[in-house]
C-alpha cells in the first residue's frame, strides 16, 4: 500500500483536517500531534472502519470521524508505548520515535492531546449523518475500548513484569485488551452509528472482530521474530528481548503460523451470515494471512473511497 491508494489518500486528508496547524503558541505540541499521526501507516483501523460502513451501507462522511478517532487513539498508544518507561524503542515506523524527534515531555503531552482529540472528532460526528443518541452510545463503547478494561488494562498486564502470561488463555486476554479493543471498536463503531442496525447481526460482527483482534496480534507476533527492521520499521524482537510472553515464545513459529490461518478462518466463518456484503471487509481479513498466495485485499488491489458508498 502507498499514498497512490486513493483510500490512503482520502484517509491522510481526513486525519490532517482534524488535527490543529502547528501554530503559536503551541507549535511544538501541535508538530508532535501531526509527526505522530501523520508519520505513515497502513491505516488498518481507519481502513476497518471504511470497510464496515460499507457493510451497513454508511456514508463516507459519516465515517470520516470513527476512522479519525480511531486512529488517532492508535498514535497517542504507539507514542506512549514507545517512551523509556514503557518498551524504550527509538524507531516507529522507520524513523525516530515521537519522544526522539521531540522530547519526552512534548511526547507524552502530544500523546494525551491525541486522546483527547479523538473524542473529540467522535462527538463531532454531524447529527445530520445519525441519530444523537447513536453517537452517545458510540462514545461510550469506545471509552469503554479505551480504558483501563480495554487498551490501557492490556498495556499494564504487558508491562508488569510479575503477570506475565503463563497460558495461551492469559496471553489471549491480555491481548484481547491491549490489540484487541481498539481493532474491536473499529469494526464496531460503524455498527453502532448505522441508522436502523439490526440487533441480531452484532453477535456475528462481534465475533469476528474479536477473532481479527487475535490474527493481528498473531501475525504480529510472528514478523517480529522474523522479519528485519526495515520490513518492520522498528527493531525487532524486543517483546521476547524484555522476557516478554508471545504467541511465538508460548506456542513455537509453526503453530503460531497454524493458529494464524485458524483465527484468519474463524472471522471469515463469522462474516459468512453477511454475504456479498462483507467483500470488502473480508479482503483486509485476508490480508493478514501469512500463507502463500494468500496476499489478497485492498493493499495488494487497492479500493478507493468511492468504493464504500
Amino acid at each position: 500500500m502507498t499514498l497512490r491508494d486513493p483510500l490512503s489518500r482520502h484517509i491522510e486528508t481526513v486525519l490532517e483536517r482534524h488535527l490543529p496547524p502547528p501554530s503559536p503558541p503551541l507549535t511544538e505540541i501541535h508538530e508532535a500531534m501531526r509527526y505522530a499521526v501523520l508519520g505513515g501507516g497502513k491505516r488498518f483501523r481507519p481502513r476497518l472502519v471504511y470497510a464496515t460502513a460499507h457493510l451497513f451501507g454508511i456514508s463516507q462522511d459519516l465515517a470520516d470521524f470513527p476512522a479519525a478517532a480511531v486512529e488517532f487513539i492508535h498514535a497517542y498508544s504507539l507514542i506512549h508505548d514507545d517512551l523509556p518507561a514503557m518498551d524504550n524503542d527509538d524507531l516507529r515506523r522507520g524513523r525516530p520515535s515521537c519522544h526522539r524527534a521531540f522530547s519526552e515531555a512534548i511526547a507524552i503531552l502530544a500523546g494525551d492531546a491525541l486522546q483527547a482529540q479523538a473524542f473529540a472528532v467522535l462527538n463531532h460526528t454531524p447529527i445530520t449523518l445519525t441519530d444523537p443518541a447513536a453517537i452517545v452510545e458510540a462514545t461510550r463503547f469506545f471509552a469503554e475500548a479505551c480504558g483501563s478494561t480495554g487498551l490501557v488494562g492490556g498495556q499494564t498486564l504487558d508491562l508488569d513484569p510479575h503477570h506475565q502470561p503463563q497460558s495461551l488463555g492469559e496471553l489471549t486476554d491480555m491481548h484481547e485488551r491491549k490489540t484487541g479493543a481498539l481493532i474491536r471498536a473499529a469494526v464496531l463503531l460503524p455498527y453502532l452509528l448505522a441508522p436502523n442496525h439490526r440487533p441480531d447481526e452484532k453477535n456475528d460482527l462481534d465475533r469476528m472482530a474479536r477473532a481479527l483482534g487475535l490474527a493481528f496480534q498473531i501475525r504480529d507476533d510472528i514478523l517480529d521474530a522474523t522479519a528485519d527492521p526495515v520490513t518492520l520499521g522498528r527493531a525487532p524482537g524486543g517483546d521476547e528481548s524484555r522476557g516478554r510472553a508471545t504467541f511465538v515464545t508460548l506456542l513455537g513459529l509453526e503453530e503460531a503460523h497454524r493458529r494464524l490461518e485458524e483465527t484468519i478462518a474463524a472471522c471469515r466463518s463469522a462474516l459468512a451470515r453477511f454475504g456479498t456484503r462483507s467483500g470488502i471487509l473480508e479482503s483486509l481479513v485476508s490480508h493478514l494471512s501469512l500463507s502463500e498466495g494468500a496476499k489478497t485485499g485492498p493493499y495488494s488491489k487497492p479500493q478507493g473511497p468511492t468504493s464504500y458508498n
